[in-house]
């Protein structure tokens, strides 16, 4: 017999295919807390308060608003840093809602977690551009082109690396501290000038009315707190799951709770509170009694600081997602790809595409107004997860257990399902179509689940 040039007889056995790469376990927590701060304080906290102040005009209550929504944020802290411990792999609450209550429950929490994080990325892009056209002339009726510029800068310094990526989020979120702590110094050292009380000041509501008010400013106090997940995106390229996410969380929620509690002090110290309430950017109110009309100017400059660490995290957060997705085997296995420097390669070139599409059609108010739905109801399958993996995993090795389990778990599943009532009763139109997106994702799984389930994948 003769052998060929193509197959000698004594060739070796093919070599086995290389293991995938997978992320790099490099974070500590200096970024946890870096990305939480940097993905939960964002405009919310320089414009919000104006219509808390409308609904709860008294200082006791206002304040105890505050309060309040910190409080629920360390609830859930407290509650979802065990599952991080637990379930330690990168992609957020698609991970616990994957693991605890099947697959199609993970498909439809990480689909909808993905859209609306690419969208908010897109959002907070064209808020910058806009400030950014406001403070330099020759940027004005450019936000598209400035907001892309923003993401793909981004985009590209993840693409470098999460070690890159890693260092820019503590970069900005160290920055934006700064500058809002510094709007504290200003307002509680420079002389100010209050502005004059209105004619007619908000009056107190009692009763059932004040109960409704409450729930109201709450939703708006909440929203401002979203972001304390931050660093469960990354549970598997934490170095120490078991020690730096609870840090990482607990330490993030009090970081900001304290920084909004400073914030809202120095607001009312320069702005009585009727004068606070209904205005719509209550920052610039507070910069204009201590700097006059150049007040506005500092605060678009704050404003800017601020959400460009809120960007970074978004663009670093949204890939993961998809990335625990792929590997999951519900999206395609290009969306797991990941280079030399533990970037998702794959994941990060397709979010980034959607958030610039989102930039370009102007579509992410839609989006983000539809899967606002789905934020709160994300919370409550990540709660509920807590409960069941305590269920079927009695004995699974938790390196942190929540602090007084049930009950705190359990005040902060409550706390989710009301906030979710008063959002559909708050906005029931939004809601529907929210319901008709649930609906089409029912189709939408079994037609992804079929394709993938006959498409051969390696193993990690």
């Amino acid at each position: 017999m003769i052998a060929t040039a193509a197959s000698p007889p004594d060739a070796p056995p093919a070599a086995p295919p290389a293991p995938r790469r997978g992320l790099l376990r490099v974070l500590g927590v200096t970024f946890g807390l870096a990305v939480t701060i940097g993905n939960t304080i964002g405009a919310g906290i320089l414009r919000s308060p104006g219509s808390v102040a409308q609904q709860l005009p008294s200082t006791a209550w206002y304040l105890a608003a505050w309060i309040a929504g910190g409080v629920y944020a360390l609830l859930g802290a407290v509650s979802l840093a065990e599952l991080g411990t637990l379930l330690p792999r990168s992609g957020g609450m698609y991970v616990f809602a994957r693991h605890a209550l099947g697959r199609y429950a993970g498909f439809l929490v990480g689909w909808n977690d993905w859209a609306a994080t690419c969208g908010s990325a897109a959002a907070v892009a064209v808020l910058i551009g806009e400030y950014a056209g406001a403070l330099v002339p020759g940027l004005q009726g450019r936000t598209v082109p400035v907001a892309m510029a923003v993401t793909l800068a981004f985009a590209t310094l993840q693409w470098r690396g999460i070690r890159t990526a890693g260092f820019a989020q503590t970069l900005t979120s160290a920055a934006k501290a700064v500058v809002l702590l510094g709007l504290v110094a200003a307002c509680f050292f420079l002389p100010s000038t209050p502005p004059p009380l209105p004619a007619a000041a908000p009056s107190m509501p009692s009763g059932a009315a004040l109960l409704a008010a409450m729930v109201v400013a709450l939703q708006g106090v909440i929203y401002t707190y979203d972001g304390w997940t931050g660093v469960l995106y990354f549970s598997g390229e934490v170095r120490d799951p078991a020690r730096d996410i609870p840090r990482s969380m607990i330490g993030g929620v009090l970081a900001v709770a304290a920084i909004y509690l400073l914030l809202n002090a120095a607001f009312l110290h320069v702005v009585p509170l009727p004068a606070l309430a209904g205005e719509p950017l209550a920052a610039a109110a507070a910069a204009r009694t201590v700097l006059g009309p150049a007040g506005d100017t500092a605060i678009r400059v704050v404003l800017i600081v601020a959400l460009l660490s809120a960007v970074n995290a978004l663009v670093l957060m949204g890939p993961r997602v998809l990335y625990a997705m792929s590997d999951d085997g519900l999206v395609p296995r290009a969306a797991s790809a990941v280079n030399r420097g533990g970037t998702p390669t794959g994941a990060t070139l397709a979010s980034t595409l959607v958030a610039l599409g989102f930039i370009a059609t102007g579509a992410f108010n839609t989006i983000i107004a539809v899967l606002a739905f789905f934020f709160v109801a994300n919370y409550v399958l990540a709660f509920a997860s807590v409960f069941v993996l305590r269920r079927r995993a009695p004995d699974a090795p938790r390196p942190y257990r929540a602090w007084g389990y049930p009950w705190t778990t359990g005040a902060a599943l409550v706390g989710s399902l009301a906030f979710l009532a008063g959002a559909v009763a708050g906005d029931t139109r939004t809601s529907l179509y929210a319901l008709g997106v649930l609906a089409a994702s029912v189709p939408a799984y079994r037609l992804a689940a079929r394709w993938m389930d006959r498409t051969p994948r390696e193993t990690s």
